[in-house]
């Protein structure tokens, strides 16, 4: 008989070409044997190269879509994508924690569609810090980390976001450290350890929703009961290989 998968959760927007948000997250869970549960917090209207509009899901309507899963199934990973603000997100939080109070969730803090759509107008370190308290993980890219600690540069937004939790800078727009991701280790384990990531050397092309898949990665190892950093290593060689897998906007999960 197979063995039962770990359960893992995706709270996140309904992306119509299934590149990124939801649908991403769910082939990502599949694809690396867990078994993904699914909660929309936004219908958008959106292509691979296009983000027209998006239809947010109430705090109220994304708890109503959790809470009998969380209920029903032995969730202890979540990831969290896209919704309307930071208050609905720490309202949504709050709740998740009531029902499932050991839950560890990676946040994958979208504040701008690659498209150009940008979806927080709040991004001051005042208003997140309530969330970022309750993170497992952040995985921010460069002008994400910077535009949420207030900082100027990558490593010092890093850590000052990593006085909450543990973050993984992406390195996709970084000058400092081309393609290398970092792990900064939140400060209640040392603040000062640093584990950087780099990049394979085959050929990769840019893909809608690879930061979705990256996160996504994370989340379904470490369901799986790998260490975060291990769990940063082979997110980065999965999502590598998804890029790698045509030279379109839209990847393959399966090749």
């Amino acid at each position: 008989m197979a063995q039962h998968r770990p359960f893992v959760l995706s709270l996140a927007g309904l992306d119509p070409s299934a590149g990124a948000g939801l649908l991403a997250d769910i082939k990502t869970f599949e694809a690396l044997g867990t078994y993904g549960l699914g909660v929309c917090t936004a219908l958008t209207v959106q292509t691979d190269t296009r983000f027209v509009s998006a239809e947010w899901q109430s705090a109220a309507q994304i708890i109503a879509q959790a809470q009998p899963l969380l209920e029903s199934f032995p969730v202890q990973y979540c990831k969290i994508g896209i919704m309307k603000d930071v208050h609905t997100m720490l309202e949504v939080i709050n709740a998740i924690r009531a029902i499932t109070p050991d839950i560890r969730i990676v946040l994958d803090p979208v504040l701008k569609a690659s498209a150009g759509y940008t979806f927080h107008d709040d991004t001051r370190l005042s208003a997140w810090k309530s969330v970022l308290q309750q993170l497992y993980l952040l995985t921010p890219n460069l002008q994400e980390a910077l535009l949420l600690s207030g900082e100027r540069e990558g490593q010092t937004a890093a850590r000052v976001l990593s006085a909450y939790c543990a973050v993984l800078l992406k390195g996709g727009h970084r000058e400092d450290k081309p393609g290398i991701d970092s792990l900064y280790l939140s400060a209640q384990n040392d603040t000062d350890k640093v584990l950087d990531i780099p990049a394979g050397k085959g050929k990769v092309y840019p893909k809608h929703g690879s930061g979705c898949v990256l996160s996504a990665a994370i989340t379904a190892q470490l369901a799986a009961g790998v260490p975060l950093s291990t769990a940063c290593i082979t997110a980065k060689l999965y999502t590598e290989k998804f890029l790698a897998s045509h030279s379109s906007l839209l990847g393959y999960h399966n090749s």
